[in-house]
């Protein structure tokens, strides 16, 4: 890319060649040219190949923590009391890391922004330069068009009532004729002038500040989402909380779609942005409608002290009808004056001397517009913005994207693998309050009720259902009632 000498010059990054070399391939795995071309959709094609390259990936990680899912649902065996320490160490870990991934994310979505933000300012100052070329050639031709005009056609009416010294009254004439003509000559200039810039920046520039005042803000809220389901498995990890470690497990598998949702965006992005970024003077030139238009651009984005400026000859033009007009007015006036003396020519002479003083100071105005340096500065602020500080932040963004969407599946896999072995606090409650020297009674009831029949002496078979509230009260009066019995009459086989 060529362009001034010196510190303004512009260089590719290295991030941008190296997501530039990424392979561009077509649907058939064929390659195509890597040039940004938006309108192109074979171009368009490739991108969204490199795109889908993290959604398949978040295919294949949904479906192992699917089928693990599945083993856990049908595994219905009981879970020992177990240590989960070294579980919880790895959790806290890992959500550090992803805590640090995510940080990596917000720094890069602040540079993107600034980087695109310094282009729309850029766009905007280059906008600027071109309307008001525009409406300096348009004052300067409505000036010459139709204000000189009008006074050079009062001046020609008064030139047609009959004279006495012809001679004098055609060397006037002649006067008036060329100074017509060089004034025809410089509104055209003019027009001349202002007819390629059709380049009008304001509806992409809105387009712009609309698109980046959305995305910013959204860019921020779910990273700050993907922090907080991290801060709260932390926080379930230090309390022990099962509440929380299920409810990370079910948040998490929306944050690995999320993260690697906006890594498929990131990289097909980053490369577009990339490709661009390889030579962003062709992509500007390639914008012009005809080759005069894409001259024109080409002088402005490269600035070339050898290149002539586009609009030198017709400003030439201009200013050189301008000094003629000037120097016939002064011709003209003296005979003027001397064959009219009493219409009042000064005044009009006056009068249009102002006018094209005024034009010809609007050329020089259009002369330091037009020159390349003021454009060509903000071209490469533009391009380092967008290329050196956008492209980074978009870079890290992607690698943000990618290692949140690993490190929370390997979360959602060690959580959901953890919490099963934390209990609730019922279960602590009511193990605490058993004796563990007696049956638990809530637990199985009618060994209680079998160790009581057996304590006083019932008929009852074993596994006869324990009776209810009356009949047990009556059966305790019956044996209180009941004579005890002696030694004596105890059974002999009793003792066996």
């Amino acid at each position: 890319m060529g362009v001034s000498s010196g510190d303004e010059a512009y260089s590719t990054p290295y991030i941008a060649q190296l997501l530039h070399s990424l392979p561009h391939l077509n649907i058939s795995l064929h390659y195509v040219n890597s040039s940004f071309n938006p309108y192109n959709q074979i171009y368009l094609e490739s991108l969204g190949i490199l795109g889908s390259i993290p959604a398949a990936l978040l295919i294949l990680t949904l479906l192992l923590l699917l089928i693990y899912l599945l083993t856990r649902c049908c595994d219905r065996k009981p879970r020992p009391a177990r240590s989960i320490a070294a579980l919880k160490i790895i959790l806290a870990c890992v959500s550090v890391l992803c805590c640090a991934a995510v940080g990596l994310g917000l720094y890069g979505n602040d540079d993107l922004h600034n980087g695109f933000s310094q282009l729309i300012q850029e766009a905007r100052q280059v906008n600027n330069v071109v309307s008001k070329i525009r409406n300096q050639t348009e004052l300067m031709e409505r000036q010459l068009r139709v204000q000189a005009s009008q006074q050079l056609t009062t001046i020609r009416d008064i030139f047609d009532e009959p004279v006495s010294n012809m001679t004098l009254y055609k060397e006037a004439k002649a006067y008036l004729q060329r100074a017509t003509d060089n004034n025809t000559l410089a509104a055209n200039a003019a027009a001349d002038i202002r007819h390629p810039l059709t380049l009008d920046l304001g509806a992409v520039i809105m387009k712009g500040e609309r698109f980046e005042l959305v995305r910013w803000p959204f860019t921020m809220a779910v990273l700050s989402v993907l922090l907080i389901l991290c801060v709260i498995l932390l926080v379930g990890i230090a309390r022990h909380n099962r509440c929380a470690l299920i409810a990370f497990s079910v948040c998490g598998l929306l944050a690995i779609i999320a993260s690697y949702v906006m890594a498929s965006v990131y990289i097909a992005s980053g490369v577009a942005l990339g490709d661009l970024c390889m030579a962003p003077d062709k992509f500007i030139e390639d914008q012009g409608s005809t080759e005069l238009s894409k001259e024109i651009l080409r002088y402005y984005t490269i600035c070339e002290k050898a290149r002539a400026n586009p609009f030198t000859q017709r400003l030439r033009e201009a200013k050189t009808a301008i000094e003629n007009v000037r120097s016939n007015l002064q011709k003209l006036r003296g005979p003027a004056t001397h064959l009219f003396p009493k219409k009042g020519l000064d005044t009009k002479f006056s009068s249009l001397k102002n006018e094209i003083n005024s034009a010809d100071t609007l050329v020089t105005t259009i002369t330091a517009l037009v020159d390349c340096r003021t454009f060509h500065t903000n071209f490469l602020r533009g391009a380092k913005a967008l290329c050196n500080v956008g492209l980074i932040g978009l870079s890290m963004m992607l690698v943000s994207a990618i290692m949140a969407g690993f490190l929370l599946t390997i979360l959602v896999w060690v959580d959901s693998h953890t919490w099963i072995y934390i209990r609730k606090k019922k279960d602590y409650h009511d193990n605490n309050e058993t004796d563990p020297f007696l049956p638990a009674p809530q637990a199985n009831p009618a060994i209680a009720v079998r160790t009581l029949q057996r304590s006083q002496g019932s008929s009852y078979p074993p596994d006869t259902p324990p009776p209810s509230y009356s009949s047990a009260l009556m059966y305790n009066r019956v044996h209180a009632s009941a004579p005890p019995l002696h030694d004596a009459q105890i059974p002999l086989y009793s003792f066996f």
